[in-house]
């Protein structure tokens, strides 16, 4: 049975509802491959029209459990594009001064500019995962800034900005594999946190927080997309095809010359 990837506005997310080893019409690595492919051509095209256009911008956010993917994704979903047009910002502990503003401040000074990309690697969301798992702030505090971050996104779509969130689902059982995967191979050892073993304690906790953000933030205008994550092939392949595909509907154009070219004579 086919499984949602686009949570519609209005829906309740139960996590259990979604199975992380879904691989929708693909059977192996080997039959997604070729898409695969075709989607980073794609992709590369559709930048470089994004860039050129100048008219409209691209945040892509990616949310997950740690070792849920999110350097994967990018490595390989946005292998090929053109640095200049797009950039990665990661989001950890806030700084003095990022503290001292509203959480979004942060965000919001490193969203993208007109022609660009820019990734979110965990983004302002974390502000009610972490701070509600591990009750760094006050609910009545967190429990308002689902409504702030509709409003926030809500502002960046109504200035061109098109938003796609990705939470990529891992279960647990694989987040445990992985976590031993980095801990035999030398070339992963750096990955290795002993807070990621904490966090994982949380788990459940996690999960419930999870649910709440992608119930009450997912929009027309900003929807969230539960990306089936335990195969990494499949999570490349269906994440590039949602941001292919959506790009493709902004019927982007190349801007028309500015001056009369027929008359231009190169010697």
């Amino acid at each position: 049975m086919a499984q949602p990837i686009i949570v519609q506005p209005g829906t309740k997310v139960k996590m259990k509802d979604y199975d992380p080893d879904y691989t929708g019409e693909y059977k192996n690595k080997t039959q997604a491959q070729k898409k695969i492919l075709e989607m980073q051509n794609n992709m590369i095209e559709l930048q470089e029209l994004l860039y050129a256009e100048n008219k409209r911008s691209v945040l892509i956010i990616l949310q997950a459990m740690d070792t849920g993917g999110k350097d994967g994704t990018i490595k390989n979903v946005m292998s090929g594009v053109d640095p200049q047009g797009c950039e990665v910002e990661s989001f950890k502990v806030p700084t003095p001064e990022e503290l001292s503003h509203d959480f979004l401040w942060r965000a919001h000074k490193v969203t993208p500019g007109k022609g660009k990309i820019t990734i979110f690697n965990r983004s302002y969301y974390e502000d009610v995962l972490v701070v509600r798992v591990h009750d760094i702030v006050p609910k009545e505090i967190w429990s308002k800034r689902y409504e702030q971050i509709n409003g926030f996104e809500k502002c960046l779509a109504d200035n061109d900005t098109t938003i796609f969130k990705f939470f990529l689902h891992i279960s647990k059982d694989e987040q445990k594999k992985r976590l031993e995967e980095r801990l035999e191979d030398p070339a992963k050892l750096w990955k290795f946190s002993e807070a990621d073993l904490k966090e994982r304690q949380y788990w459940s906790d996690y999960m419930d927080a999870y649910e709440d953000v992608l119930t009450k933030c997912s929009t027309d205008y900003a929807p969230w997309y539960i990306i089936p994550a335990n195969k990494k092939w499949y999570r490349n392949v269906l994440i590039g095809e949602i941001i292919v595909n959506r790009l493709k509907n902004l019927n982007m154009k190349y801007p028309e010359s500015k001056i009369d070219l027929s008359k231009i004579v190169i010697e």
